[in-house]
């Protein structure tokens, strides 16, 4: 399989059910969103992170490609065929306990901080910053999309401001506060 097929050199690009539309489409623009945020992630895996945090940022680059293929996949196509491409209930769950796992083993928080720290978890804040984007291009789609989806990138926004937290005390980097 070749990288380049020449036929999105007019500024269209083919979705799932193979609808041809321009790149500037919003569904086209909300995936976008969504493969820069697992472009972050690998960015913070890239820095040697704890194995425990770097298996969870396994899985959710895993889950933003299934993210992105049921955004790019309008007539849903794909989903029932493709089990890895699903995100569902058991995905924000995994999420919810990953956040009061490593919730429990951070001092609480009293006051906003400033985004910083060690190079990964500045990037973490990062990719929680482009996450919310993401999720404010998937919330503006029409027609709307599941809600799960929008609720998985709602609450992998808060995993990702916990996961900045957590390598920073893990690094023994302070926080600053606002």
């Amino acid at each position: 399989m070749k990288i380049y097929t020449r036929t999105g050199d007019g500024g269209e690009t083919s979705l799932f059910d193979g609808t041809r539309t321009r790149k500037d489409d919003p569904r086209v623009d909300a995936y976008g969103e969504v493969d820069e945020l697992n472009a972050w992630l690998g960015f913070v895996r890239a820095a040697k992170v704890d194995a425990a945090i770097d298996a969870e940022l396994d899985a959710i680059q895993r889950d933003l490609f299934a993210l992105g293929a049921q955004l790019a996949d309008p007539a849903d196509k794909i989903a029932a065929r493709v089990l890895k491409a699903i995100i569902g209930d058991e995905q924000i769950a995994r999420l919810e306990q990953a956040i009061d796992r490593l919730e429990a083993a951070l001092p609480p928080l009293r006051r906003f901080i400033l985004a910083g720290g060690t190079g990964a978890g500045a990037a973490l804040h990062v990719a929680r910053t482009v996450c919310r984007r993401a999720e404010r291009r998937i919330v503006a789609l029409d027609p709307p999309v599941d809600p799960v989806l929008v609720r998985y990138v709602n609450r992998l926004s808060d995993l990702l401001f916990v996961l900045a937290r957590a390598v920073n005390h893990g690094a023994g980097a302070a926080e600053s506060e606002w």
